[in-house]
C-alpha cells in the first residue's frame, strides 16, 4: 500500500488501483463523527450575550467586592508584575550606585552579581504570580462547570 496525500481523505491506497478492492471506499470505523454523549463538550447555548466588562472596571469592582464573589487576581497579576519589576530595577540601580560610591571594585562586583540576583528574584516573582493566576483560573473553571 502507498500513501497518496492527493487521494480522497488522504487514506492509503493499495497498489495497482483506486480505492479499496472492489472500487468501494471503506467507511471510517463505527462511531467516527457521531455526537458525544450528553454532558460532554462545551455547554449548550455558547457564549453568553453582553460581552465582558473592561479590565479596569472589572479589577476595581473585584477589589471593592466585599462579598468575595469575583476574583481580583487575574486583573492584578499584570500590575503586580510591572510594579515588582520596577522595584527590583530601582533597587538594583540604587545598590550599584551605592557600591560604586564605596569602591570601584565593589561597584563592578555589585553590577555583575546584582544582575544575576535581580534575574533570580524576577523569575521567582513571575513563577509565584503564574501559580496564583493558575489557581484562580482553575477555580473559575470549576465554578463555571457546575
Amino acid at each position: 500500500m502507498t500513501y497518496d496525500p492527493g487521494s480522497p481523505g488522504g487514506r492509503p491506497q493499495p497498489p495497482g488501483g483506486q480505492g479499496w478492492p472492489g472500487g468501494q471506499q471503506q467507511p471510517y470505523p463505527a462511531g467516527y463523527g457521531q455526537q458525544p454523549p450528553p454532558g460532554w463538550g462545551p455547554p449548550a447555548g455558547g457564549p453568553q450575550p453582553g460581552g465582558t466588562p473592561s479590565p479596569q472596571r472589572n479589577v476595581l469592582a473585584a477589589l471593592l467586592d466585599f462579598s468575595f464573589t469575583s476574583f481580583a487576581t487575574p486583573g492584578l497579576v499584570r500590575l503586580l508584575y510591572v510594579v515588582g519589576s520596577v522595584l527590583l530595577l530601582f533597587s538594583y540601580l540604587g545598590y550599584v550606585v551605592y557600591a560604586f560610591g564605596v569602591d570601584a571594585v565593589f561597584g563592578f562586583v555589585a553590577l555583575v552579581v546584582g544582575a544575576v540576583v535581580v534575574l533570580f528574584w524576577l523569575a521567582l516573582l513571575r513563577v509565584l504570580l503564574e501559580f496564583y493566576s493558575a489557581v484562580v483560573r482553575m477555580s473559575e473553571d470549576i465554578h463555571n462547570r457546575r
